[in-house]
């Protein structure tokens, strides 16, 4: 075996699948972890970095971001891979789609995805992969291409895009979403798009597990009628109006919509993201006990397990789904120790204040969507989870382990020999209050704001190399595009 590169020394490493932080050393090799031995021998002229009995958790595959969305792609790679670095995240899955907001225009992948890999290119510090989103009936015919030529194992279907705005509510969908004159973005469409998923899975056997879609699920009708009724209303402000505006039942019929039609086209890996409220996790709970040959997997977000809608930060909160009262941030608590969750996540949109607020910054209705949080959603999961007995292999399980087996990425995920050496060393009693002056995200507020995070992350390596490292992003920019599967050595 090849002299190691680096020996991460003395640090009590986290491993999914249940056992207890094991204190050892890690010695990397080529990029990937080589051992992991509770003493491990330093040999002239490898590097040694003291881990001080930190815990190392395997590099967060952080499944839900959106890269490009509100600032150039170009922009967002290099300034938001330094907000992953900083929070431990190593690879970045972030959404891309044509239409308004991110590229700004309509077309195949074919023309438009390279545009995309050429945005990011040696920009990112992180690894990083897209989910594509077939806006229109075209797409669903390159989903093989995607999968064979580019490597994208995964797709998304917006639910609400039909008849509902990003931010509220639209009169003219087609001009948003930049679709061929004469084309829906409907139910219809969502069955054929499930329906050349199953065909790629089908022409692909031995990746058919991941190649999988996600899905935001909440019912544009519903979310249109009650916004005019909490408009009307005048009752509510803020956070409590807008989530009044897109009720958690919207979310709950959504899900059995999509896992109804995931039924009717045979298509097992379904993903169903960022579920909100008791009632969106009971709706997921109830379509996996009626299709159990679906295998669905569950996502929440950091911010709605550490924020409800009295607690954050003001309107800056906004985000679809919305932030929800305390009863349903208790529920998804409820879910994710009982093991109904399957992976946490960020749901990282950099959104500049410039940008995010109306003339009246006081009118949630008006602002933008979306908030960064990247950056606290290792330290802000192992905080919280400690204090309510989650244990530390579950963290990585659900950070890092179960995103990776599903989108593609076996080389992710695990600190074991033969993984990529993506480690992220955790502080766990070494806690902090948000300040979003703090971060290396360039958004300038944060919905975090004023949060006491119980854990910081002191230390980021990607493939062996420090990306982050005392306070400090270090190194220049050597994260990849990851064409998935992504293979073993």
């Amino acid at each position: 075996m090849s002299q190691p590169d680096l020996i991460i020394r003395d640090v009590r490493v986290v491993r999914p699948g249940g056992s207890e932080p094991q204190h050892a050393d890690i010695a990397v090799t080529d990029g990937r972890v080589s051992e992991v031995a509770g003493r491990i021998e330093v040999p002239g002229g490898t590097a040694v970095h003291e881990g001080r009995g930190r815990l190392a958790f395997p590099g967060v595959v952080d499944a839900h971001q959106h890269w490009g969305i509100y600032n150039p792609l170009a922009e967002d790679t290099a300034t938001e891979s330094r907000a992953c670095a900083q929070g431990g995240v190593t690879t970045s899955l972030t959404y891309m789609r044509t239409g308004q907001y991110y590229l700004n225009r309509g077309g195949s992948y074919a023309e438009v995805f390279p545009e995309v890999l050429a945005a990011a290119e040696g920009r990112s510090y992180v690894d990083y992969a897209f989910h594509l989103a077939p806006m229109q009936r075209s797409h669903i015919d390159e989903i093989p291409a995607l999968v064979r030529d580019h490597g994208v194992t995964s797709f998304k279907i917006f639910m609400f895009y039909g008849s509902h705005g990003l931010h509220g509510r639209s009169a003219d969908q087609n001009s948003f979403l930049m679709i061929p004159e004469g084309e829906r973005y409907d139910l219809a469409h969502f069955e054929f798009v499930m329906r050349g998923i199953q065909a790629a899975r089908e022409a692909n056997p031995d990746i058919a597990d991941q190649i999988s879609l996600s899905l935001h699920c909440e019912t544009a009708e519903i979310m249109t009628a009650y916004t005019k009724l909490v408009e009307e209303e005048g009752r509510l402000t803020g956070l409590e109006a807008y989530s009044a505006s897109r009720p958690p039942h919207s979310e709950g019929l959504a899900v059995t919509i999509a896992s109804y039609l995931a039924h009717e086209t045979q298509l097992p890996t379904i993903n169903l993201l960022h579920l909100s409220s008791a009632k969106a996790m009971e709706a997921a709970m109830t379509m996996a006990r009626a299709f159990p040959h679906v295998d669905f997997r569950r996502e929440v977000t950091i911010g709605h397990l550490l924020t409800d809608v009295t607690t954050a930060d003001g309107i800056g909160a906004k985000v679809n789904p919305p932030i929800r009262p305390r009863e349903d941030v208790e529920a998804l608590w409820g879910h994710l120790l009982a093991g109904d969750v399957s992976w946490v996540v960020s749901d990282h949109a950099c959104c500049k204040e410039e940008l995010k607020f109306g003339k009246d910054k006081n009118d949630v209705f008006a602002a933008k969507s979306g908030f960064g949080g990247t950056e606290y959603l290792l330290p802000g999961l192992v905080g919280e989870g400690r204090k309510r007995g989650l244990s530390m292999s579950r963290v990585a399980e659900l950070t890092a382990w179960n995103p990776a087996q599903r989108l593609g990425l076996p080389t992710k995920g695990d600190i074991a020999p033969g993984f990529d050496a993506d480690i992220a060393l955790v502080d766990p009693d070494r806690s902090y209050v948000v300040d979003p002056a703090d971060s290396e995200s360039t958004q300038e507020y944060t919905p975090f704001r004023g949060l006491e995070i119980g854990s910081t992350v002191t230390t980021t390596f990607l493939r062996g190399r420090p990306v982050y490292d005392d306070g400090q992003v270090v190194g220049e920019p050597t994260g990849r595009y990851l064409h998935r599967p992504t293979g073993r050595a």
